[in-house]
């Protein structure tokens, strides 16, 4: 399984939070970021956005169908998001857009078994790969992105 966590590109400010819009920049780095995940996404990938204007917008740039889940808010947890996913049995690969600090502590755990606050920067994208090696499970870290490096 692959699970591909993207954080939303920068948003203005205001409230209510769930209507805050990509800036000019965020919609830039959105676009270069989907870029990048185009090229190297399965076809048949799941693609799934919190359902703040924001991530929605930042999913739109891969020109992909999408999923919009009440789960994936901002304030969803590590649990609700590995278990929309499917983490780690579901077969295929599953994008997840959504929040910090939400991301980053499902990258904490996936990659150290501890929720802890890492930070995933705006627009950037984690991508890990589970499988099972001679009777061995491994979780592994596939790609870091962003769009200051594309």
């Amino acid at each position: 399984m692959n699970l591909i966590l993207w954080r939303h590109a920068e948003a203005r400010e205001g409230t209510p939070d769930l209507a805050r819009e990509l800036t000019q920049r965020g919609v830039r780095d959105a676009q270069c970021v989907a870029g990048w995940l185009v090229s190297h996404l399965p076809q048949n990938a799941t693609i799934m956005a919190s359902p703040a204007l924001r991530t929605q917008q930042t999913a739109e740039a891969l020109q992909m169908p999408f999923s919009v889940l009440e789960t994936l808010a901002p304030d969803s947890t590590v649990a609700d998001i590995l278990n929309v996913a499917g983490w780690p049995t579901s077969r295929g690969t599953v994008l997840i857009v959504g929040h910090q600090p939400t991301l980053g502590r499902v990258a904490a755990w996936l990659l150290s078994g501890i929720e802890a606050d890492w930070s995933i920067k705006k627009a950037n994208v984690w991508w890990f790969s589970y499988r099972v090696r001679e009777g061995s499970t491994q979780t592994f870290l596939r790609a870091v992105i962003s769009p200051d490096i594309l």
